[in-house]
């Protein structure tokens, strides 16, 4: 039996170039090896994106579409959305119940985030507390491993710390307790020579076209020494050099790194080569995707059942939780009547006579309520 691994992404833009070769590429390579799901963390996006959620849905439906162009095989891979999985939500409550403050706090990209994203109001509960739903998304899948890079083990580990502290609280084997799945995941620029990302602005996205990432190839920073295509440069100070080392192939970055160095091409030049590599990776993607969105109930139906197979996997995480936190349903046969005064039995025999009738009109009227929230919210 395949061991299973968990991944997610977070639909705060469109998906870029970082995403691809930073991680859907191995997201295709694990499902071969493993028992994969994969996952559109929805209600991530919400943590700093609150207050303009609309843009959301179509960065779902966008990052549907390149799971699938990119080479994500549903016979293969669960795919599902999050918010579609309602354990996600119950565990996530039950894991804040016992999280220490410190915890959160002491997360090393909570205060940089704050830090680095000046335009938007992150002294939230739900900002702070993502850590935790983070660690509700993997435990409630009981994955063995989570594909990180080197710098996203803190990050595990704090999952790791919050299963150890359910288990020394309800009883040892109740959680798995996941294993970093550690991948070489390339570093990719963006054009501004940081780390390719939505919030710096600075990325080249799937969707874009070839005359558009053209455009801003051409623009982007190089070597700041080489003021003159005859100076000579260094290829290890340029962004455009970084990217030719994930898309251009071993021959192509050799050359161009002895041209730069020896001003035989100038920046001009080391771009256009590139561009035209860049675009040679992405034209399959394209071609797929073009034939997805003409068919968008195939989208649909394989979202539909990935929803489907992780919502069982998922309920079967949380009544072993239930259980073990006693949390579990009340049966007639474990409550004693004859301590009870005979109006409490009355109204007890009663509830339970009603009590599948009752718990569809309270689940009737609390859908009511949440059909108003998400539309008002726009995350229908």
């Amino acid at each position: 039996m395949k061991e299973r691994v968990l991944s997610g992404m977070q639909p705060s833009g469109y998906l870029h170039l970082g995403n691809f070769a930073g991680a859907l590429k191995n997201w295709v390579r694990l499902q071969d090896i493993y028992e994969c799901f994969y996952c559109i963390v929805d209600w991530h996006a919400l943590t700093s994106n609150y207050a303009a959620p609309a843009p959301i849905a179509d960065y779902k439906q966008d990052m549907l579409l390149n799971f699938i162009a990119a080479g994500l095989d549903p016979n293969k891979c669960t795919i599902f959305l999050q918010s579609e999985v309602k354990q996600h939500a119950e565990l996530h409550l039950l894991l804040s119940m016992i999280t220490p403050l410190g915890w959160l706090e002491r997360v090393p990209t909570y205060k940089e985030k704050q830090t680095e994203i000046k335009d938007k109001d992150l002294n939230t509960y739900g900002f702070l507390g993502y850590p935790v739903l983070q660690a509700a998304d993997i435990l409630v899948y009981r994955a063995r491993h989570i594909p990180v890079g080197v710098d996203q083990i803190p990050h595990l580990e704090l999952t790791r710390e919050i299963a150890r502290r359910f288990e020394f609280l309800y009883g040892q084997g109740i959680l798995v307790e996941p294993e970093g799945l550690l991948t070489e995941s390339p570093k990719v620029v963006g054009l501004d020579g940081r780390k390719m990302s939505k919030s710096y602005d600075n990325a080249i996205y799937l969707s874009d076209t070839p005359e558009i990432i053209e455009k801003k190839i051409k623009t982007m920073m190089t070597d700041p020494a080489r003021k003159r295509k005859t100076d000579t440069g260094d290829p290890e100070l340029s962004p455009v050099f970084a990217l030719h080392k994930i898309f251009s192939s071993s021959e192509e970055i050799g050359r161009v790194a002895a041209a730069c160095k020896t001003a035989e091409i100038g920046c001009i030049d080391c771009k256009a080569i590139l561009i035209k590599n860049v675009l040679k990776v992405l034209q399959p993607l394209w071609k797929r995707r073009e034939g997805l969105a003409k068919s968008p109930s195939v989208l649909k139906d394989i979202l539909n059942e990935g929803n489907k197979r992780a919502a069982t996997e998922a309920e079967k995480t949380m009544e072993i939780i239930r259980k073990a936190m006693k949390l579990s349903k009340i049966t007639k046969a474990e409550i004693d009547i004859n301590h009870a005064f005979m109006t409490l039995k009355e109204l007890l025999i009663k509830h339970y006579h009603d009590e599948g009738k009752v718990k569809a009109e309270a689940a009737a009227e609390a859908e009511k309520t949440m059909g108003i929230i998400r539309k008002a919210m726009k995350i229908s």
